[in-house]
């Protein structure tokens, strides 16, 4: 049976020594945290120069402006956050570089994706990877979406291995050491398939950001502007990933589509749309565990009622966008997956998404999931026990009832009393 994990340090961790020596060497790198020292960063690592259109400086000025004046922060996650924005700046450089050398990328058509759309934590990352394992579809790996595009004149390693990959699986065996228990609640190794969210990064866009940070200044900027534009973006990165490699029709997935059906649309109006429904208070019990274990190496103080508010709120903006915008897509369109019946029956689930997107199952497809499923069995790392009420002081029937507009548009079962 797999082993049941039982968070009890939340609020006040007990760090392990590899953790306080994380920390120790965090405060002692001394780093410039602006918009000169990223921008100067990311030339360097790619020798070019050309962001192109420069409207995206106001977003990084006001992440590093935000973040830059958290004093909660620890010198190790302030150093993470740096290498983030730099990342996203040279991909930005990258992507810039290849757009201008081969102006027949843009002519590139993403063609009837089948997009996931659903709270985080309800079932949408098995689902798109069941999906993807499907090698008829073009999919997003992890290391492919930290870095689309290769270093100008990087060559691949001895043994023929992608340095751009080898870069991911050291993040992710740095990440084991230091915060082992991400790997029961979310796993990050580079053959996992990521949200292409990761590719508004290097446009500084997304509410990606949140997670990474308290950045409550930053979502008031994304829900003042309209999104367009950086699905636009991110639409154009797809092609790009597209014309250096086939199959042409994507299965992609992200939670920010929720509040974002009209954009998602607009900008593909051909996909297939499934949107998963999860009771929100189980979601929300979930996520606040991840994000408060992950604080232990981020903030110098962790305020759990602080953390469960937060994305109470941001779970309620997703829902209520995603009520008023449902019937944007229409039934032949989109499939609606209820949480309890994918984990009773998966490839059920995947026929009916099947039949709406025009694709034949057939039996290697089946065949392709099967060895999916007997490769990641649920638990795997470990089942999590959470206790929203015992780490968090909230009762998890008065939290439910804030959501009793989507629980009547949703046949969703109710899973945490």
């Amino acid at each position: 049976m797999p082993e049941t994990i039982r968070i009890h340090d939340l609020a006040h961790p007990e760090l392990t020594a590899i953790q306080r020596a994380a920390i120790s060497h965090g405060e002692q790198q001394e780093i410039e945290f602006s918009e000169a020292a990223v921008l100067e960063a990311a030339r360097q690592r790619t020798g070019l120069a050309d962001f192109g259109p420069q409207d995206f400086r106001e977003r990084l000025r006001l992440l590093l402006e935000e973040w830059g004046g958290d004093p909660d922060m620890t010198g190790s996650q302030r150093a993470n956050l740096f290498g983030y924005l730099v990342r996203y700046a040279s991909n930005r450089l990258l992507l810039q570089d290849q757009w201008r050398r081969h102006p027949e990328i843009l002519a590139q058509e993403i063609r009837r994706p089948i997009i996931v759309a659903g709270l985080p934590r309800s079932g949408t990352t098995h689902l798109l990877n069941l999906l993807a394992a499907d090698t008829r579809f073009r999919s997003l790996p992890l290391w492919e979406s930290y870095e689309p595009v290769p270093l100008p004149g990087e060559p691949l390693l001895e043994d023929g291995e992608d340095p751009r990959y080898r870069r991911c699986a050291q993040a992710w065996e740095g990440m084991q050491q230091v915060t082992p228990l991400l790997a029961a609640m979310h796993p990050m190794h580079p053959d996992h398939i990521h949200e292409e969210l990761e590719l508004m990064g290097p446009d500084f866009a997304s509410y990606n950001f949140e997670w990474l940070a308290p950045s409550p200044r930053w979502r008031d900027h994304y829900y003042q502007h309209d999104q367009t534009p950086h699905y636009q973006y991110m639409r154009d990165v797809l092609k790009l990933l597209q014309w250096r490699q086939g199959p042409d029709r994507w299965v992609l997935k992200c939670p920010q589509h929720l509040e974002q059906l009209p954009v998602l649309r607009s900008v593909f109006p051909d996909a297939t749309c499934v949107v998963t429904h999860r009771d929100p208070v189980a979601v929300i019990q979930s996520a606040v565990t991840m994000v408060a274990y992950g604080y232990r190496m981020s903030r110098k103080r962790i305020d759990t009622r602080a953390i469960v508010e937060y994305w109470s709120d941001r779970i309620e903006h997703l829902l209520r966008a995603c009520v008023r915008d449902r019937a944007c897509f229409p039934a032949s369109q989109s499939v609606d997956v209820l949480f309890h019946e994918f984990m009773a029956d998966d490839l059920a689930t995947v026929a009916k998404i099947y039949d709406v997107a025009g694709v034949e199952l057939t039996t290697a497809a089946k065949a392709e999931m099967q060895a999916f499923i007997a490769a990641h069995p649920r638990g795997k790392e470990g089942k999590m026990a959470y206790d929203l009420q015992g780490d968090f002081g909230v009762d998890p029937a008065a939290l439910r009832e804030r959501f009793s507009f989507y629980f009547q548009q949703f046949p969703v079962r109710a899973e945490t009393r």
